[in-house]
């Protein structure tokens, strides 16, 4: 099964699909588009004005994954749902924690 994220280098490159406006904050598992592609499900309760999600999505995703916000940057989708964010991690330790959140038991 396709993963939404894959490794390169000392980085892990993560493709999320974000949903602003939420009721709670979550990351939900993998859901996935019309062409197969795999993508990390994330809710927020921010807007998508200003870039008030994308700060949300860094924010939980690096207080999930123990993360400082400053090791997660936007790569591409600033004003998309798809969105494409680069971490810089100790990335097999953060891979593992990924297909824990994914539901992969793998």
């Amino acid at each position: 099964m396709a993963q939404p994220w894959r490794i390169s280098g000392a980085h892990l490159l993560l493709a999320v699909r974000v949903t602003p406006r939420s009721s709670r904050e979550i990351v939900e598992g993998i859901w996935h588009d019309a062409d197969g592609g795999a993508w990390l499900s994330v809710k927020v309760r921010a807007a998508p004005d200003d870039g008030q999600a994308n700060k949300a999505v860094i924010a939980l995703l690096a207080k999930t994954l123990g993360l400082p916000k400053s090791a997660i940057t936007l790569e591409s989708g600033a004003a998309a749902r798809l969105k494409r964010l680069q971490l810089v991690c100790t990335t097999y330790e953060i891979e593992a924690q990924l297909r824990t959140l994914a539901g992969d038991s793998e």
